[in-house]
């Protein structure tokens, strides 16, 4: 599933779009999930006054039932929150039949100081804090925006806003969306932190025909993509246009000065030993979450007796994915670019990779 940074930059356009034709606007955005449900907290819908949609906060399970609610809103510009569940008549009714239940806020969008400071950080993929009051009622919908450079706007109340600070630069690393319980007034406040951490970043080394592929992949799931060659013909704008940035360069002189740390994903898709080489003798030296190499059996063995000459032993070597990807049997440029994409998010979510079908923990169960 998208990242919360990508759930809400996919809205911003129509967002935008909307307001220039002075549309009326409402915002849904999912705020809790219980059991299974097909979108994870944070996922937004945007609707507009004459019936436009963009976005999904159920993979359109609910989105007509939250339309109706959205029209309620928009007449009496209150804030409602909703709830779905299969246990519930209207629940079934509408369509969640997944066997989990959600909660819905639905609310009038404000074009304010706060949100735009929000929209800019999600468009420039900069580290950002949003929190929403969600109970009690007269907390509801009342937020505070944490901005990338660290300024503060809005907020929820005097009482809460120091402690949400303080648990927002804590959550921000997940960039993930979770529901607080706070102590507030002698009683409880929950509210929703909904993180947006700075990018994953993927360096792709080798400027081959699955790497424009997979450039164009990784950047729909909001990875900062750099696609590093030190052959001109081949490192072009022209050829990733999806790139974040293409460095002709050899491989040692970027990923040598980077900081690769846990957020940083290094996969070499050349046969060149030249490009190989110094790449994942790089990687290897960070902390670089994941690290693949394209090739088979045979080369990689060459390849890591060349790192083992390096002095690399073989525990280290064994941080190396290759043959690089999940095993879908595909052989076409791009079914090798998803098989390793799909790795990639394996090894992000702490997966195997394995069929749903055949898993015997909840499907959205860590681990």
């Amino acid at each position: 599933m998208p990242p919360p940074a990508a759930s809400m930059k996919d809205l911003l356009a129509d967002l935008r779009r909307w307001r220039q034709r002075d549309e009326k606007i409402a915002l849904a955005t999912l705020v809790a999930v219980r059991g299974s449900a097909p979108r994870l907290p944070g996922a937004r819908l945007g609707l507009t006054g004459s019936g436009k949609l963009s976005g999904s906060v159920s993979g359109g399970c609910v989105e007509n039932d939250v339309l109706h609610h959205a029209m309620d809103v928009l007449a009496t510009d209150r804030p409602a929150l909703v709830t779905y569940g299969i246990s519930d008549e209207q629940g079934f009714e509408v369509g969640l039949s997944c066997g989990g239940s959600i909660d819905v806020l639905i609310e009038p969008f404000r074009d304010d100081e706060a949100w735009r400071a929000l929209e800019k950080a999600v468009e420039n993929r900069e580290p950002a804090t949003c929190c929403i009051g969600l109970a009690p009622d007269r907390l509801l919908a009342r937020k505070l925006v944490i901005a990338g450079d660290g300024s503060v706007l809005s907020g929820i109340d005097p009482g809460l806003d120091p402690d949400l600070v303080t648990q927002a630069q804590r959550l921000l690393p997940e960039g993930a969306a979770r529901a607080l319980t706070l102590a507030w007034e002698g009683g409880e406040a929950r509210v929703l932190i909904e993180t947006f951490a700075p990018p994953l970043r993927l360096f792709i080394v080798g400027a081959t025909h699955a790497a424009i592929h997979l450039c164009r992949m990784a950047r729909q799931l909001g990875y900062r993509v750099s696609v590093v060659d030190a052959r001109r013909a081949f490192a072009t704008s022209e050829r990733f246009p999806d790139a974040d940035e293409v460095l002709r360069a050899w491989p040692q002189e970027v990923l040598g000065k980077e900081s690769l740390d846990t957020s940083s994903y290094v996969v070499t898709l050349t046969h060149d030993f030249k490009l190989d080489i110094p790449a994942l003798a790089c990687a290897l030296r960070s902390d670089a979450h994941y690290i693949g190499a394209l090739g088979s059996r045979a080369t990689h063995a060459r390849r890591k007796e060349r790192l083992i000459e390096e002095g690399f032993t073989e525990t280290e070597l064994a941080r190396i994915r290759a043959p690089v990807g999940l095993d879908l049997g595909g052989r076409t440029p791009e079914e090798i670019a998803l098989a390793i994409l799909a790795e990639m998010l394996a090894v992000r979510h702490g997966r195997e990779g394995g069929p749903l079908s055949a898993r015997r923990a909840s499907i959205h169960a860590d681990g």
